[in-house]
């Protein structure tokens, strides 16, 4: 009977530039083989995937046919047995299935008769030595990697907002993209705000030119390579550590972290997701004063206009003119804004209880800097124990992970605190500048700056009852400026305008009338709410 064969040739692409893996070579080794054999050649086959595993798409037909036209070969052949497979579990299953098919695979440099039981373990060899060398390859490869993650340098392609760059003498590292680290920026800060959803976010980064999946972005606001740090995962008794990286940081450590509490809704989230147009700008903040639930809004259609009005979906169906309860909303919050006369005594204040509180933070860095001292110190020593033999592994384990712990924690606490010492008067000015145009905000600024705004100035929801707002509770800061205007206001006529030009009202100590504002003020915490609520709640200064 005359031997009929297909002719199996496989390159992977890093063996393409290898000297004897060519296809031409492995064919013409092939031919030649099977005319000294007297061989019939049926077919050809090229294949150009890896050998891990069968999953191969000419093998894949090959296979096909085989079954489809039975006894129509009775040979495949190929140059070694690593052309045919890396897997040895694989290769042996695949035997089994040609050989009930009646084909017989054969490799015509490392020829075997499987028919001799003793060559069997020579095949175990030939199919072995490939696979033992891939995972050798791939632990070398892997082992690199994870060195390279340690000396926090990023392994890879760079991601959005970096650039792959390699330097003179041939090192590669990402840099920053500008362009797209600052929508980054922008996007990182209206989520740590929480007055938005992370949708609502979404769909405005993309009006501003972000060009990013929703998916996409989640990955990028979870992701500490923006804050400096690379992570080291997880590997045999190692834990996940994060690591100082090489390349720049596109947002601060204490920003990402706020983040992180605020997609984790550890942080308080004021509003939900929400669609609104500009006759709606209360829309998911007001609540029905009879059921409680949230109002929508909706537009009836007259003889000659439109009319707005915020409605309740519920059983009890009340509704208000839109266009009203906005003109009431907005002499609310004139009644809130701050005097203009008095500018000078709060930015005195503010920066007073800055400078203390900074002082504060400063002792507090410091304690968590001792504390993380002490617990490497420990970590070290249960170390020692260890190689010692004086304690178990299992109770080094325990103690790791419990320091480990601890010490993560410090650092992100340390993290969270960021030094905005710079320009902070010039900060403090602008910030009550915008505090005093409240009202003009919310009716001419656009949308995004008055949702804003109403968010930071009302941490819960509100609603309307007698012709007036009624909320539980207001920005602690707002309320305190709210009861020193009072305070001002009931003063008697003759008060000269300029408070500062009265006697004693405000001392080099900086004493005021009402001293119950100035503990108010020292409360709460300066350094956040300066940073995040007071100095923006106007919202008239938009990131670009």
């Amino acid at each position: 009977m005359s031997r009929i064969a297909d002719l199996y040739i496989r390159v992977s692409t890093d063996e393409q530039a290898e000297k004897g893996f060519s296809q031409r070579s492995q064919e013409e080794m092939l031919r030649k083989y099977c005319s000294i054999n007297h061989i019939q050649i049926r077919n050809v086959i090229y294949e150009d995937h890896s050998a891990k595993t069968f999953n191969r798409p000419q093998w894949k037909k090959f296979l096909a046919d085989v079954k489809k036209h039975k006894n129509k070969i009775n040979l495949v052949l190929f140059m070694k047995w690593d052309r045919f497979s890396r897997n040895a579990g694989d290769a042996y299953q695949m035997i089994n299935v040609l050989r009930k098919l009646g084909v017989e695979p054969q490799a015509i440099e490392q020829p075997l008769d499987l028919s001799v039981p003793e060559n069997k373990m020579m095949l175990a060899f030939y199919l072995a030595a490939p696979e033992v060398e891939n995972d050798r390859r791939a632990l070398n490869t892997f082992q690199g990697l994870r060195r390279g993650k340690k000396e926090g340098r990023h392994m890879g392609m760079a991601p959005y907002g970096y650039a792959n760059k390699v330097t003179e003498d041939g090192k590669k590292y990402i840099a920053i993209v500008p362009e797209k680290a600052a929508k980054l920026i922008w996007i990182f800060e209206q989520v740590a705000r929480n007055v938005f959803s992370t949708e609502s976010i979404y769909q405005m980064s993309k009006d501003k030119g972000l060009v990013l999946s929703k998916s996409n972005l989640w990955v990028i606001l979870r992701n500490p390579l923006y804050c400096g740090k690379i992570v080291v995962p997880k590997y045999k008794d190692e834990e996940e550590k994060w690591v100082a990286g090489q390349h720049d940081a596109i947002v601060s450590e204490g920003l990402f972290y706020r983040v992180q509490d605020v997609l984790d809704s550890k942080a308080r989230t004021y509003r939900p997701k929400i669609k609104t147009i500009e006759n709606f700008p209360l829309r998911g903040f007001f609540l029905c004063p009879k059921c409680g639930q949230k109002l929508t809004g909706s537009k009836c259609k007259g003889r000659s206009k439109y009319y707005y009005y915020y409605h309740c979906d519920k059983d009890c169906r009340w509704r208000i003119n839109s266009e009203v309860v906005n003109k009431i909303f907005k002499e609310h919050l004139n009644k809130l804004k701050p005097l203009a006369e008095v500018k000078k005594l709060y930015t005195a204040v503010l920066l007073e209880a800055y400078r203390e509180h900074t002082g504060m933070v400063a002792n507090e860095k410091k304690k968590s800097l001792e504390q993380i001292a002490v617990y490497e110190k420990k970590l070290s020593v249960a170390r020692n124990l260890l190689v010692t033999e004086k304690i178990d592994p299992e109770d080094y384990n325990l103690m790791k992970a419990e320091y480990n712990a601890v010490i993560s924690k410090l650092e992100k606490e340390i993290g969270n605190v960021e030094d905005d010492r710079a320009n902070i008067e010039q900060l403090t000015n602008s910030g009550l500048e915008n505090l005093i145009k409240l009202g003009e905000t919310f009716e001419n600024g656009t949308l995004a700056d008055s949702r804003e705004m109403i968010g930071l100035i009302f941490p819960e929801n509100f609603t309307f009852e007698e012709k007036k707002i009624r909320t539980a509770r207001i920005n602690e800061m707002v309320n305190c400026i709210y009861l020193v205007n009072n305070r001002l206001r009931a003063k008697k006529n003759g008060t000269k305008d300029d408070i500062f030009l009265l006697s004693r009202v405000v001392t080099p100590t900086i004493q005021i009338p009402n001293h119950h504002f100035l503990d108010n003020f020292k409360k709460v915490s300066i350094f956040k709410e300066l940073s995040f609520n007071v100095l923006e709640c106007s919202c008239l200064d938009n990131v670009a």
